[in-house]
């Protein structure tokens, strides 16, 4: 899968479609007046506003076809019980494209061109959002809050409509650096890691942190997303003599190598799963006995986790997620995620002094100390001219019992180590 993004970008660039859409005065149901005249109105009324999003629904990422369950929950509750977002219903459109490029170039397009999204909302996965983000930018439409940590959706000034949400993995990489600095500072450290954009993003940003210290990466090994298992990998990890596991994988082979790493008796190394990989879902199958110890990193709050028991947000969640999603378990962090990237949405329309494309593109750029009740305490949304990135801090979990535990302080990446990309 490695660079595999080169012929989806080659199909974008023989798209071509729709200019911006003009105010009111061009019966488009459009809310541009005054300063937001002429700015493109496509997909938003005074009563309505049409996102649309790609996701694995089927595949070897599938299991993150939990996301948008969570996030439909929340917007079938606004509109239900808070009249949408400021007076606009949300229509929500999800479209299938199994974490395979090329059929995410497909669905986005048709998700424009056809059903005339006002945004596109949560496009999932590194690889699918590079092969896309032309297409968004060069279309000027919003391409806001990708499910993907992938640095590049914040540090690249020539793609404006596009912006991240969850906290890059290069600041994820930072998070477990500075773990090992206070708690292993000579770690001997093995690498699983998914060769794309993904796994690169997080490995350098890895190797970065630890330089000019004496933690070590004794050895790498990488897998395709195509590849059924990654037991080989595994074996030959096993054998480098790391002390410390960093695995950095979606979750069929972090549950995988998860597995692999409890059957080998005589290798007991610290194991660090990233976080995309983190949900309890990833790791129920492998058995609770079996991932006690494990430890990972997180930015928002666990619906299994008690201390959120009397939690107004938790509660809240729980109760509409219970109503508004029947048969979806609330205690899945994936839908927790969900509601929490939603409300975020919210936020940011709000705050759109145009509730135009070119007004959400300048909000979602613009985020001052915004708070998103279902992030952990001390953790806002910020964003700047020079700063695409809304999340950059993160905690450190360990998994205890059935369910991951807080560990430490919350850790300002900003702080500890300046802007990524800077």
């Amino acid at each position: 899968m490695r660079r595999g993004t080169a012929v989806s970008a080659a199909l974008l660039l023989a798209v071509t479609t729709a200019a911006a859409c003009g105010g009111r005065d061009d019966g488009d149901g459009g809310t541009a007046t005054g300063e937001c005249k002429g700015q493109q109105t496509t997909g938003i009324t005074d009563t309505s506003v049409k996102l649309g999003a790609t996701y694995a629904l089927s595949g070897p990422a599938s299991a993150y076809g939990a996301i948008p369950k969570g996030i439909k929950a929340y917007f079938d509750y606004v509109n239900a019980e808070k009249n949408g977002i400021d007076g606009r219903k949300v229509e929500y459109l999800v479209r299938d494209d199994g974490y395979q490029p090329p059929k995410t170039v497909e669905e986005v397009r048709r998700l424009v061109e056809q059903e005339q999204v006002f945004a596109l909302f949560q496009t999932l996965g590194t690889p699918p959002t590079m092969a896309t983000w032309d297409y968004a930018n060069q279309q000027k439409v919003p391409q806001i809050f990708v499910a993907t940590g992938a640095s590049a959706f914040g540090a690249d000034d020539k793609h404006p409509w596009t912006i991240g949400w969850q906290p890059n993995y290069v600041s994820e990489a930072r998070v477990y650096a500075q773990n090992l600095k206070q708690n292993k500072p000579k770690a001997k450290v093995a690498v699983l890691f998914q060769n794309d954009d993904y796994g690169d993003d997080l490995l350098g940003g890895f190797k970065k942190a630890i330089e000019g210290t004496e933690i070590k990466i004794v050895q790498e090994e990488s897998y395709e997303v195509t590849d059924p298992s990654v037991e080989a990998q595994m074996r030959d990890l096993a054998g480098s003599g790391a002390d410390v596991f960093l695995n950095i994988a979606t979750p069929k082979f972090a549950s995988q190598a998860l597995a692999a790493d409890a059957k080998i008796t005589d290798w007991n190394p610290m194991h660090i799963v990233n976080n995309v990989s983190a949900s309890v879902t990833v790791l129920k199958p492998v058995g609770f006995d079996n991932v006690q110890g494990v430890v990972s990193a997180t930015y928002y709050k666990d619906p299994n986790d008690p201390q959120w028991a009397d939690d107004a947000e938790m509660k809240l969640y729980k109760e509409k997620m219970k109503q508004y999603a029947p048969g979806n378990d609330p205690n899945v962090p994936y839908h927790a995620f969900g509601w929490a990237v939603a409300t975020a949405f919210h936020k940011t329309l709000e705050a759109a002094e145009c509730k135009t494309r070119e007004g959400l593109r300048d909000a979602m750029r613009n985020l001052k100390g915004v708070e998103v009740p279902m992030l952990l305490p001390g953790i806002t949304m910020n964003t700047g001219p020079d700063d695409g990135f809304p999340l950059e801090s993160m905690q450190m979990m360990e998994f205890k019992g059935e369910r991951w535990e807080l560990t430490g302080e919350v850790i300002d990446t900003r702080k500890e180590f300046g802007p990524v990309g800077h």
